[in-house]
């Protein structure tokens, strides 16, 4: 049974000429099949998250071609591996999709991390969904929003990944979860960009708010077989906050795993990783207490009736908890759903990349609605909001913002008086 009533709310103007426009399309070409391309890490450390991408496209495909299509065309996903996310390997798999007959669309979670994709996409005038860095998205289209009508960020604006830690956990201190001893903290950062912009940024506002950073410390980008010096470094100078902001759910679960064989009286942040579901099953019992925020990621919780129900649907499809992008793909394919519903023509890539801009929706991660000067979906409270997560006995519970949350959080079993 299809999820998508009153979903949408187009915008009036654009919506109007647009499908004016395309109807002798739309009965010309009926009972075509478009092809859906879908960037994904298939192989390599991030494949759990590939995983999540196809899954969510291929879910948004088959309700959709099980109600008989949109605008008289059915679907098929074409996934091209990323692999690493390296240079190569993501233009490899961008020109394979490109190159593929009846691919009209290109969706991700994300392909690079400097989204530099984004270039290629434009060129080749190739409509573009992605839910990678918004910084490197924005970085990008920002120089000429009206040239890179094609390519839109599903994730919102990062900023509140590097402002909105420090004044939860102020906050967690004010209503005596936590003590705030030292006002210390260590903050360890991958080598890539994603993460390493979002640790300068906290370095940034916990140093303006007098916190003294106790380790910085940055390592290279990729696998990370031993945490233990990084560990070390800690431990000699306990602080009231550690923060890892490595996403990659392998290192993040080794760091937790390795800070817990000698813990600090320290409130655990792990960035991103412990939304992915390979997260608990790396640390099991051993996650109860971390917390970690999503800008983007599903809103699971009685104050979101949208994202509670995609969340249930998609556990029951697949067996397992989605992430941040298994319910995130399909929200992203049924966007391009209604804008080919708009245009009718699913050719006509530049009034589907200007119909994508212009909608507004109730997303599974909050109301979306598109920055016209970064082609950013949009995040404050009446948005995109930043979600704040407690991980207890394998389930994640939202405790902030209140509007949202169904749970408090609790003190981690390692600070326990």
């Amino acid at each position: 049974m299809s999820i998508l009533s009153n979903w949408y709310r187009p915008v009036a103007g654009a919506v109007t000429v647009c499908a004016g426009l395309a109807l002798p399309m739309h009965f010309a070409a009926a009972a075509e099949t478009v092809k859906i391309g879908v960037l994904a890490p298939l192989t390599g450390p991030a494949a759990s998250d590939g995983e999540e991408f196809v899954r969510g496209v291929e879910w948004a495909i088959e309700e959709a071609n099980e109600k008989g299509g949109v605008a008289g065309y059915t679907f098929e996903a074409e996934v091209a591996d990323v692999k690493d996310g390296s240079a190569a390997n993501v233009s490899s798999a961008v020109e394979r999709l490109l190159g593929t007959d009846g691919v009209e669309i290109i969706l991700t979670g994300y392909a690079s991390l400097s989204m530099f994709e984004v270039d290629l996409m434009m060129e080749a005038d190739m409509p573009y969904i992605a839910a990678g860095p918004s910084p490197s998205f924005a970085a990008i289209t920002s120089q000429a929003p009206e040239d890179y009508w094609c390519c839109w960020s599903y994730t919102a604006s990062f900023k509140g990944y590097e402002t909105d830690v420090l004044p939860t956990i102020e906050s967690l201190a004010a209503d005596g979860k936590i003590s705030i001893d030292d006002k210390k903290v260590a903050i360890i950062s991958s080598d890539n960009p994603y993460s390493k912009t979002i640790s300068e940024g906290m370095k940034t506002v916990f140093e303006d708010a007098g916190w003294t950073i106790t380790v910085d410390e940055l390592v290279p980008y990729g696998e990370v077989s031993d945490w233990r010096a990084s560990l070390a470094k800690i431990r000699q100078d306990p602080p009231d906050l550690v923060i890892n902001t490595d996403y990659l759910p392998g290192n993040s679960a080794l760091f937790l795993n390795q800070f817990l064989e000698q813990p600090t009286d320290s409130v655990v942040f792990l960035q991103y990783a412990p939304s992915v579901p390979e997260f608990v099953k790396l640390t099991g019992e051993k996650s109860n207490g971390v917390l970690y925020n999503l800008i983007g990621g599903p809103i699971d919780s009685p104050g979101w009736p949208r994202g509670q129900e995609l969340m249930r649907e998609f556990e029951k499809r697949y067996g397992v908890t989605s992430g941040a992008y298994g319910v995130g793909l399909y929200e992203m394919a049924n966007m391009y759903f209604k804008a080919l519903e708009i245009v009718g023509d699913p050719t006509d890539h530049e009034a589907i990349g200007n119909a994508i801009g212009a909608l507004e929706v109730d997303s599974v991660a909050g109301p979306i609605a598109f920055d016209p000067a970064t082609h950013v979906a949009l995040q404050d409270d009446d948005h995109v909001p930043v979600t704040f997560w407690q991980i207890w006995d394998g389930e994640r519970f939202l405790i902030k913002p209140d509007k949202y949350a169904d749970g408090e959080f609790k003190l981690p079993p390692w600070m326990e008086q």
